[in-house]
């Protein structure tokens, strides 16, 4: 990337401290240029690109590069950072503070499924569940759109579309592993997904901690909502 590009890109995450920036560089003919875009995202310390922005710089040219800043951090690329650079199969320029600019490009990376921290769409409870099912058992399962805390404003997400998914419902007392458990977490419609691994243990991801392992019993059990198989199995 040349030297415009990376100072447009640091002028931009100066303007926007203490909130992310984001961006992309478009290439337009021969020339790329740095786009400065919204970020939408509910926290400043993470991004997301208003998806307008995003179709606009389509319509501009090829997007060849994802940007945003880390403005009290590092740029050294985050786990969800370098996931959804596999994602979108493109480089991605990062400035810290500091105005060190770090790039990172698509090479395979997996986050693991234990330890991950918390981030809404990239790694949350569905993304564990998609990732299990896709790496553990070679099924892969849709994505859907979902805003930052869709259950507090009358989404019901997972009821709404465990079936297009490939799941049908099985009684408690049936339970296998790679089942999935819905659960009912502080909300008034069930906004929470786990994997039982067996030996009554459950892979799962809740926002207040990093994705792990723990014992599918007692508060869970009684937040539970549904039970269901993937009809592969």
């Amino acid at each position: 990337m040349d030297d415009q590009i990376i100072s447009a890109l640091r002028a931009h995450a100066a303007a926007e401290a203490p909130r992310e920036c984001c961006g992309v560089v478009v290439r337009i003919g021969k020339r790329d240029y740095y786009r400065a875009c919204r970020n939408i995202a509910g926290s400043d310390a993470e991004f997301a690109i208003a998806p307008e922005d995003w179709a606009a710089a389509e319509d501009a040219g090829e997007v060849v590069a994802v940007c945003h800043s880390h403005p009290d951090a590092s740029p050294q690329p985050s786990a969800a950072d370098r996931s959804m650079c596999e994602t979108t199969a493109l480089p991605w320029l990062i400035v810290g503070h500091g105005d060190e600019v770090v790039a990172i490009v698509p090479e395979g990376y997996r986050a693991p499924l234990s330890g991950r921290r918390f981030v809404h769409g990239v790694h949350d409870c569905y993304s564990l569940i998609r990732d299990y099912y896709a790496w553990e058992l070679g099924i892969t399962l849709p994505d859907f759109g979902r805003d930052e805390r869709w259950w507090e404003s009358g989404g019901d997400l997972y009821c709404a579309h465990f079936a297009e998914a490939g799941f049908r419902p099985v009684s408690l007392d049936a339970l296998q592993p790679h089942d999935v458990i819905l659960m009912r977490v502080a909300a008034p419609v069930t906004n929470h997904g786990a994997i039982y691994l067996g030996d009554g243990k459950i892979l799962q991801h809740l926002m207040t901690k990093l994705s792990g392992r723990t014992i599918y019993g007692g508060w869970y059990q009684r937040c539970s909502t549904h039970t269901l198989r993937h009809s592969s199995r």
